[in-house]
């Protein structure tokens, strides 16, 4: 088998349907367009919502909700996470190595959940007031 010589499946390429090319085509004439009308014209046709003048659905509805832009740089880490990484001192670089937190984060702050038995000590991290008293259980510090 040679590169120059594949061709596709029988039956996987079939010609496109011509339209308005005379009555013998079977599509000839309005070529499948029916008579008149904005449907059957070239380059006409209404916009994506448009309801024939009246007042469209997402108009009608008022607005609602606020999506922060500057959420995608905050991230949270759980004591669980903490636990798994292992480290003893940590930041926001070995947080993103380990995959912790997306790349764009800029502000982490670690949350109260599950269970932090390692010494860990926090640099430049956050952290809530639940998540600081298990880490200084822990015997670790937030700095």
């Amino acid at each position: 088998m040679d590169l120059n010589t594949i061709k596709p499946g029988a039956g996987a390429k079939h010609a496109k349907r011509r339209v308005g090319r005379g009555i013998g085509s079977g599509l000839g004439k309005t070529a499948g367009r029916g008579h008149k009308g904005q449907k059957s014209r070239s380059g006409g046709y209404h916009k994506v919502g448009f309801e024939g003048g009246q007042m469209p659905l997402q108009r009608r509805l008022p607005k609602r909700g606020f999506k922060s832009t500057t959420l995608k740089y905050n991230a949270e880490v759980t004591l669980k996470d903490l636990e798994r990484l292992g480290a003893d001192e940590v930041d926001l670089l070995t947080l993103k190595q380990a995959g912790l937190v997306g790349e764009l984060a800029k502000v982490v702050k670690v949350i109260k959940s599950g269970e932090l038995t390692k010494k860990v000590a926090l640099k430049g991290i956050g952290a809530t007031a639940g998540a600081k008293a298990a880490i200084e259980a822990a015997g670790g510090s937030v700095a």
